[in-house]
């Protein structure tokens, strides 16, 4: 079935919606793993960093984080240590800006950013003689890989693809952000997004006349900021064009999306219906995941997370 009920079992000691989403931010372990850098110049004159670990010559799988994620992100260091460990080439690609040093052009990055994905598979096809076997996103990450994979249809050069809390529908999550305790979220990811804009316009002459100070949500961030500098005509205009709902049902590659039905980055009936799943999409539902959490184990000290060892699952299927 294009649905399913997920097998995860929930940490009973983290309840509800917003504490699985926090323990792992706040309590995971980041192990320290070998990486390489690698710094692509893009044909614009800006550049992406990837970091590698692994054994060169194994399937490549690529991981993309999401809204101001990073190495430093709970899931980024462990899924490439666990890839590394289970015999795959590991690379997490960094959308511009999130790799530690400012980006150079105006334009940042975004939940619509495929041809930013395209343009790295084509180089790591090329570069290295094989095209990526598996992808994984999180969050912008996973919205921008399943709106990827339905553009390309058919042609998607990956064999397999796991998307993990989906903002399906860009606008529902800016407007849910909004609301209650995940408002938290908001004014963190805000806060984080404001200073790389006064750092990366420190050095650069801004294209906008803002006030920063007046910006309280995505809303009015995506309006003021992302839209104009990606080309969009306003925040619905770049929610409309870049939610990856619409572009689900064009999947043609395995890929399995694991969601909360709870998450708190979105509301429940965000989720796509089974009659937009394509026969090779399964939708795997949890209860208890949070947002990129997806915690379980016995007690605080002997935690496990389901999303590595179903990555593994999906790609070894």
């Amino acid at each position: 079935m294009p649905i399913i009920s997920s097998r995860f079992s929930p940490a009973w000691w983290l309840p509800g919606h917003h504490l699985p989403t926090l323990w792992p931010s706040l309590f995971r372990h980041r192990p320290d793993i070998p990486l390489l850098r690698e710094r692509v110049e893009l044909p614009d004159g800006d550049f992406l960093d990837l970091s590698w670990c692994g054994q060169d010559d194994k399937p490549i799988v690529m991981l993309l984080h999401g809204l101001e994620g990073n190495l430093h992100s709970h899931y980024a260091r462990p899924l490439l240590k666990l890839l590394s460990e289970a015999g795959y080439l590991a690379c997490m690609m960094h959308f511009r800006g999130c790799s530690g040093e400012p980006n150079r052009l105006p334009r940042s990055y975004h939940s619509g950013d495929s041809p930013e994905l395209q343009t790295i598979v084509e180089h790591i096809q090329h570069s290295r003689g094989r095209p990526v076997f598996g992808l994984v996103g999180f969050s912008l990450g996973a919205n921008v890989m399943l709106k990827w994979l339905g553009e390309q249809g058919k042609k998607a050069v990956v064999e397999r693809a796991m998307a993990v809390s989906v903002p399906f529908l860009l606008h529902e999550a800016a407007d849910r952000l909004d609301q209650g305790f995940s408002r938290v979220y908001q004014h963190h990811l805000l806060t984080s997004l404001k200073r790389k804009y006064r750092e990366k316009f420190s050095h650069i002459s801004s294209p906008l006349d803002i006030d920063l100070d007046k910006i309280r949500n995505f809303r009015q961030f995506d309006e003021q900021i992302t839209a104009p500098l990606h080309g969009f005509a306003g925040a619905d205009d770049y929610y409309r064009r870049c939610s990856c709902r619409q572009f689900i049902p064009f999947i043609r590659k395995p890929t399995l999306i694991l969601h909360d039905r709870h998450d708190p980055f979105m509301w429940p009936h965000t989720v796509p219906g089974e009659n937009e799943l394509p026969e090779n999409v399964v939708l795997e539902l949890t209860r208890g995941g949070g947002h990129a959490g997806f915690v379980c184990g016995s007690s605080p000290v002997s935690t496990c997370y389901w999303t590595g060892n179903r990555l593994l699952e999906w790609l070894n299927n």
